[in-house]
């Protein structure tokens, strides 16, 4: 917390990365229909948590971890990251939920459903973005091994997403299968935490 209030600019940088993306669309679809501006609100989702969770590896100095590596343990370190990226999603996934609502109308007809959804999917990849950082950290095309091995990680979990946030648009669904997606996505978010706790101690040996 200390060292992201020492880069301000880094946040400030996202907020206005949210505007003007949010504005954009705007621009070009001004009023779209339930099912565009789900598929849009995702797409951007994406996009932000690429900027703000990335960088939490990538703008880390070999020196800067070096001197984590002499006064803390990994696993403490990875789970010091992904909570701050945790809490960080739930901010920027606010913000995106209230530029967005308005900017581009609000249709869904419950949003404080939509809204859950909303922040349990930015941690959902917050967290997955994370762990991919840290791996991605250690090669030299960074930003390249985090778009290959995030593409089979993020598809499959935003189509739950994208299937789940229907029901905020009064979509009816069989019973159970809202609470079972919302399962599912709780327990993705639970492995990938005990995967990063157990793989990352060897990234950090590296």
């Amino acid at each position: 917390m200390l060292l992201e209030t020492r880069q301000q600019h880094t946040l400030y940088g996202i907020l206005l990365y949210i505007a003007s993306t949010i504005f954009v669309v705007y621009l070009t679809i001004d009023l779209p229909d339930a099912d565009t501006w789900n598929a849009i609100f995702w797409i951007t989702q994406l996009f932000i948590c690429i900027n703000a969770v990335a960088k939490s590896f990538l703008q880390e100095s070999r020196g800067r971890m070096l001197y984590y590596f002499t006064i803390t343990s990994p696993v403490a370190f990875i789970l010091s990251k992904l909570l701050y990226n945790l809490l960080l999603m739930v901010v920027m996934s606010s913000v995106n939920l209230i530029v967005y609502s308005a900017m581009m109308g609000n249709p869904t007809i419950s949003f404080f459903s939509f809204c859950l959804i909303g922040i349990l999917g930015g941690c959902g990849l917050g967290l997955i973005f994370t762990m991919l950082a840290a791996i991605a950290s250690k090669a030299m095309q960074q930003a390249s091994l985090m778009a290959i091995l995030g593409f089979p990680l993020i598809l499959p979990q935003l189509m739950m997403l994208v299937r789940l946030s229907k029901t905020a648009f009064g979509e009816i669904f069989n019973n159970g299968i809202p609470f079972q997606m919302t399962l599912l996505l709780v327990s993705f978010d639970i492995l990938m935490i005990i995967l990063a706790v157990i793989l990352f101690p060897f990234l950090w040996k590296d």
